[in-house]
């Protein structure tokens, strides 16, 4: 996990309790890093290990890296009084996750069976409860695990995955637990806002414009701006939806990503997404300008002739937005400047016609681009 999304996922887990429920699966080794990640985001992890989850990690592996007591088995066997120690994770916890959860797990929590620590407390736990099943292709497919996953599902328990691909006996097929990274910004999912239905349309990264099939024009955008404004969307509930130039950013999984490399193609992507669209954020250093004759063959050097590049300009998309938006849509302009910022950015408030404007000095090494902080002035 980068420490971009981590930063990203830590305002949702942030102080979370999370029971962590590993069953006897090989894919038992991935909830070592779920472990590790969670915490990283500032959750608090409880393991509870079936007996058969032990012969895969073990609890003192656990207990290391959670930094919590580990429970293992339906009865105390230490010293303190018995009490309601089968039911203790599930008083503590805000959510429940069983990753790996195998065919036998998923029956019992279907069927709700005690008959071990951890059916106990999932059977008494009432808060959410999210499953990343694992198992052999055939016995995920298979109808009666297909039956318990929906019975689960229409009670509102939450299944992450299983993904298709090579499982750990070798067969192909939907069975393999999802990457540990990929649970884990699913539970902070869980933890945010309730889906408000308004839909975001956002930009974010370069554009490129051709020179030869070798060369082209670009800018220095990241696209990690406009990602981190995705981020925060879908932290707040909103639906969103990236028209993302050419940018390794990462995006939360519940967004729509739509790519494109000219500005021609996000400007015919955007136009379309606002019909339907609450908000625009335009995030994305669009090119100015696009080469008009790009060359079909590589330039050589040894022509010894530089090329003569022709531009035309290209469309506006934030004032063609602006131009465009109806009553209650909102949209949100970003300015990246290196001299008198606020006024230059003021100016494109005004010219744009936007509802508000970001703006930030890139001539700074701490907020400018391919920095993963900013800083600047909201103007509206």
């Amino acid at each position: 996990m980068t420490p971009f999304v981590q930063n990203n996922l830590r305002p949702a887990l942030e102080g979370k309790k999370i029971l962590l429920g590993v069953t006897g699966s090989i894919a038992a080794f991935k909830a070592c890093e779920i472990v590790r990640g969670l915490r990283a985001c500032g959750a608090r992890v409880r393991v509870v290990l079936t007996e058969s989850a032990e012969q895969f990690v073990t609890k003192t592996t656990m207990e290391t890296l959670s930094g919590e007591p580990v429970y293992t088995s339906l009865w105390n066997t230490g010293n303190a009084a018995q009490g309601t120690h089968h039911i203790d994770a599930a008083r503590w916890a805000d959510l429940a996750l069983i990753a790996p959860a195998t065919a036998n797990t998923i029956a019992k929590l279907a069927l709700g069976l005690a008959d071990d620590l951890l059916s106990t407390e999932l059977l008494a736990f009432q808060g959410p409860i999210l499953i990343a099943p694992a198992m052999n292709p055939a016995m995920y497919a298979h109808s009666a695990v297909q039956h318990n996953v929906a019975l689960l599902t229409a009670r509102g328990t939450l299944v992450l995955g299983p993904t298709a691909g090579l499982t750990a006996c070798g067969e192909e097929g939907q069975g393999r637990m999802l990457e540990a990274d990929e649970i884990i910004e699913l539970v902070a999912q869980s933890f945010y806002a309730k889906a408000n239905g308004k839909q975001v349309l956002l930009t974010l990264g370069p554009t490129r414009s051709a020179i030869d099939p070798v060369r082209f024009i670009s800018n220095r955008s990241s696209g990690l701006m406009g990602a981190a404004m995705a981020w925060a969307c879908v932290r707040a509930g909103y639906r969103v939806r990236a028209i993302c130039g050419p940018t390794t950013a990462t995006l939360p999984l519940s967004v729509q990503v739509t790519q494109v490399e000219t500005a021609a193609e996000m400007a015919a992507q955007v136009l379309e997404g606002w019909k339907t669209s609450d908000v625009f954020i335009s995030a994305a250093a669009v090119l100015d300008w696009d080469v008009t004759n790009p060359e079909t063959e590589k330039i050589k050097k040894e022509q010894g002739q530089l090329p003569t590049l022709e531009f035309k300009k290209n469309l506006d998309i934030l004032a063609e937005v602006a131009k465009h938006r109806r009553d209650g849509q909102f949209v949100l302009g970003f300015a990246a400047e290196t001299n008198d910022a606020l006024a230059n950015g003021r100016r494109k408030l005004a010219a744009k016609n936007c509802d508000a404007i970001f703006i930030n000095d890139v001539s700074q090494a701490d907020q400018g681009f391919e920095s993963e902080t900013n800083a600047g002035w909201w103007v509206a």
